[in-house]
């Protein structure tokens, strides 16, 4: 690639787009905190939430999505083995009795 190309399209459209998207999933995140969920649906649900939010800013803003494979699958081993650390320390932190 030169470097007068661009590595992704040029529209501002899939940004704006991303961001009302991003925008709605926190309203969404602040609407299920007044729900009175029980705590673990709601860690779980703020979870998945937070972890939609996080895939769409990593795709599109910062430009993963034009990555070459090697470095997305180092970037998902990474993912792995934050996860393992997380779930090794969710009984420390009081989530699982």
């Amino acid at each position: 690639m030169t470097e007068n190309e661009a590595p992704h399209p040029a529209s501002v459209k899939p940004y704006i787009l991303v961001f009302v998207g991003l925008g709605i999933l926190t309203g969404l995140t602040v609407f299920l905190s007044y729900l009175g969920l029980p705590r673990h649906t709601a860690i779980l649900l703020a979870g998945l939430i937070a972890l939609t939010k996080v895939t769409l800013i990593a795709t599109f803003f910062m430009h993963l999505r034009f990555e070459k494979r090697a470095f997305v699958f180092l970037l998902l081993v990474a993912l792995f083995f934050v996860t393992v650390l997380v779930a090794s320390l969710i009984k420390d932190i009081g989530l699982i009795h």
